[in-house]
Order: C-alpha cells, then structure tokens, then sequence
C-alpha cells in the first residue's frame, strides 16, 4: 500500500468512526436535556453544559476534517511524505486532544471555571493548526 493509499484509508476510517462517536454523544446530550438531568441542566452546571457541547461540537467537526483531508490525498504532493505524514498526525491527535480536553473540562466544573484537563484543549489547537497548514503547503 502507498502513502496516499495509507493516508486516505486511515483518514477516511478515523473520521467516520470519529463522527459516528461525536454525533452518539449528541445524541446523549440531547437525552440529559430532554430528560431534565440535573448535573447537566442545573444553573450551577452551566459551564459543563457549555463544556460539552463545545467538546461535541469540535469533535464532529474534526471529523469532517479529517473526512475532507482523506478525501483531499490525491490532491497532494507525495514527494514531500514527511511534511503529509506530520499533517496526518497533527489532525488525527487534535480531533482527540480538542474535545476531550472540552469533555474531560467539564466533568469537574466548578463555579464557572473548568476542570484541569481542559489544558487539553490549546495543545490541540496547535496540533490543528500545524496540521492544516502542512495540508494546505502539500497541495499541487
């Protein structure tokens, strides 16, 4: 199997099964919601809703990212695999340490503010951005 073979088969798989799991999530988000749960609908709980709905919201997202990449590979220089396989990475990893960071935030929110674990959250967005641009200089 080449590279783009290899790219576009992972990406293609991770980002399915990635929006598969975030669009579940929602689903149960919207099951906490319509059943009245307290540790998600309560005033003193807003910051975990808003933590989780942000972790949702990004999750699906990188998975259409990842999607879109998985289906950009032909579109790519392969004479530069490093700089591919350093985008593939970054964007794998970020569509993990982005909404976890968001989701893991929110368990233990306390009075407005989140939980440790959201120090996830900007060591994804670096991850993403270096990814997107490594994507976006390997482009024909």
């Amino acid at each position: 199997m080449t590279i783009d073979e290899t790219l576009k088969s992972r990406h293609l798989k991770f980002g399915w099964y990635c929006l598969l799991g975030f669009l579940t999530l929602g689903a149960l988000l919207e099951t906490l919601h319509g059943f009245k749960v307290g540790y998600y609908l309560d005033a003193n709980n807003e910051t975990r809703r808003l933590m989780w709905r942000l972790g949702h919201a990004h999750g699906t997202l990188l998975a259409l990212v990842n999607l879109a990449f998985g289906a950009c590979v032909p579109s790519f220089q392969m004479k530069n695999q490093s700089r591919l396989r350093l985008a593939s990475a970054c964007l794998v990893i970020s569509a993990l340490l982005l909404p976890v960071g968001f989701l893991l935030g929110g368990i233990n929110a306390r009075g407005g503010d989140p939980g440790l674990l959201v120090l996830l959250v900007p060591v994804g967005a670096v991850l993403l951005f270096v990814g997107v641009l490594s994507a976006a200089r390997s482009v024909r």
